[in-house]
């Protein structure tokens, strides 16, 4: 039987026509950009994250490149983020204007590691008047941005004091976990700014690119509706920023589809306690590891396998939809070369690149559908215990 990794039609089905409804008001309105229903749709963002502002804008990656620049990065600051995520999370830093470094995530979560944070700062950084600076060089630190990977929010607590000790800006790249919660608090609450994602694949995913940024800085959000705006309003302007706003019609989708998201996350978490029930029988796999503190959102669904390559190739033959995030960690992309890392500086994060890899769990699975996945993955390990070969 065939599994999708993910058919976001099955999600459609049931709002289908209450999506019609919006592209119709849209249609009837001819209000395309911003408008009463971006206004509405940032309101209610802002009232499920918990804090005072949501502005909506073009994509994540924007949200974060947005966030950087309203938090005051400037032209060789350094940002402090994880090898281990979508490119976005430091590409965006270099998008800014700042220039990446890295600390190395925790084996277990995956997600960044506070005490390699704070042995960063504290080994490599020296406090001046004007926040700290990279010893030898005249770099700013300017911000730190951990990744709530795979919709596990990341040590925010931990994080966040150190931060505010040594008086960096918190950026957190919220683009996987909306809904997520840290010691009961959702993500995009936690710091200076959230940054999120809509890409369709996510949780909440729009019809097409969206992104947002959540704050309690009323003047930081003025800022971020300011840089998505050519840095103005009208035809008068402050700064020089960029074109970013959320489709109106995206925002409509989105508003449908946030009343629904709290029920397809408890769908997607029934589908991962299946999965580590399942699979926690299998010496060669090990299940997600998410903190006592955490409550994931299950973006995705992310084993730990021996012979993954294997593996992947097994169930692809089997027509099971899996994916590898992330296959080759930022600090050894090639784009990031002039950074100066090499194989072996992120021991961690190069591990996890070669034993990552992602299972179907949207939570319109069907039981016999995940019996499908499981079947497959003991199958391919009995076969390979046996000498037998899989595929």
């Amino acid at each position: 039987m065939p599994v999708p990794l993910l058919d976001i039609g099955r999600q459609h089905a049931g709002i289908r026509n209450e999506l019609r409804a919006v592209l119709e008001a849209a249609l009837d309105s001819s209000r395309f950009i911003k408008g009463p229903v971006l206004d509405g749709f940032e309101e209610r963002l802002a009232a499920y994250c918990g804090t005072s502002r949501a502005v909506g804008c073009a994509s994540g990656t924007d949200a974060l490149i947005l966030a950087l620049q309203a938090a005051g990065t400037e032209p060789g600051d350094t940002v402090i983020t994880v090898p281990f995520t979508f490119f976005a999370s430091a590409g965006a830093v270099v998008r800014a204007g700042g220039v990446p470094a890295f600390v190395d995530v925790l084996p277990g979560t995956l997600c960044m590691d506070p005490a390699a944070l704070d042995e960063w700062l504290d080994t490599r950084c020296e406090p001046t008047p004007d926040g700290p600076v990279v010893k030898g060089s005249r770099s700013r630190v300017r911000a730190v941005i951990p990744v709530d990977l795979f919709g596990q929010v990341a040590d925010m607590d931990s994080i966040g004091r150190t931060c505010a000790k040594w008086g960096l800006a918190l950026v957190e790249d919220a683009c996987q976990s909306i809904g997520g919660r840290w010691m009961g608090r959702r993500a995009g609450s936690f710091s200076l700014c959230g940054c999120f994602s809509f890409f369709p694949s996510k949780n909440l995913g729009a019809l097409g690119d969206a992104g947002a940024v959540t704050t309690d800085d009323s003047d930081l959000a003025d800022r971020i509706v300011r840089l998505r705006e050519h840095g103005g309003q009208g035809y008068l302007h402050s700064e020089v920023g960029t074109n970013s706003r959320m489709d109106a019609l995206q925002a409509g989708f989105l508003t449908v589809k946030l009343g629904r998201l709290d029920s397809w996350h408890e769908g997607r978490r029934r589908n991962a306690a299946f999965y580590d029930r399942e699979l926690a029988e299998v010496d060669e796999v090990s299940v997600p590891v998410i903190d006592p503190a955490a409550w994931s959102v299950y973006n995705q669904y992310t084993i730990r396998a021996v012979d993954r390559d294997g593996l992947l190739e097994h169930l692809k033959s089997r027509g099971i939809g899996c994916a590898i995030y992330y296959p080759l960690p930022l600090h050894m992309q090639e784009c990031f070369r002039w950074l100066g890392f090499r194989e072996g500086d992120f021991p961690v994060s190069e591990r996890a690149a070669r034993e990552v890899i992602s299972l179907p769990v949207f939570g319109e699975l069907e039981e016999m559908e995940l019996r499908e996945v499981v079947d497959a993955v003991k199958e391919f390990y009995s076969r390979r215990s046996s000498g037998r070969g899989a595929g």
